[in-house]
């Protein structure tokens, strides 16, 4: 009976670690390790998905630069846009993509910086399954900001 009641015990404490190990897992999957705060919905005209954007540093006359954090849930992406002095995105955490017209998509992960060309078309965002936060830079603002354009189409996303 004692052999039978410790049996038990020990295989409903394995059945509860395994549980909250698979619960964790589901749930580290979508944390980000958010340094600034989450920021306001980006627009539906301008994201597909959910984008949240958050300015740092704001423009004038001195600096003419414009510093922000954006957080994409997992699917979510930017419309194609371009920059009139380019943008350079630092990946703080999570997994994404950025693509420039024409080119293969690229993958992005926690440490990578591109730099998008001036007035070249590009999009970024999350991957399906990840999250992504990134920095963006704009430099020389006195020439503008962004032009956003089309969507990003499913096709195009879901391309290797």
């Amino acid at each position: 009976m004692k052999t039978l009641s410790i049996s038990a015990i020990a295989f409903l404490m394995l059945l509860s670690i395994n549980s909250s190990a698979q619960i964790s897992s589901k749930t580290d999957q979508n944390n980000r390790n958010f340094i600034f705060p989450k920021g306001e919905p980006g627009p539906a005209d301008n994201f597909t998905g959910k984008a949240w954007n958050i300015g740092l540093v704001e423009n004038d006359s001195v600096y003419n630069t414009v510093v922000g954090n954006v957080y994409f849930e997992p699917g979510a992406r930017s419309n194609w846009h371009t920059h009139p002095s380019g943008q350079i995105l630092i990946i703080t955490d999570g997994v994404g993509y950025h693509q420039i017209k024409g080119q293969p998509k690229q993958p992005l992960k926690k440490g990578d910086i591109v730099k998008c060309p001036p007035n070249v078309e590009h999009w970024h965002g999350a991957s399906r399954q990840t999250g992504m936060l990134q920095m963006y830079i704009l430099p020389k603002t006195e020439k503008g900001i962004v032009t956003w354009l089309q969507k990003v189409t499913d096709e195009q996303y879901f391309s290797k």
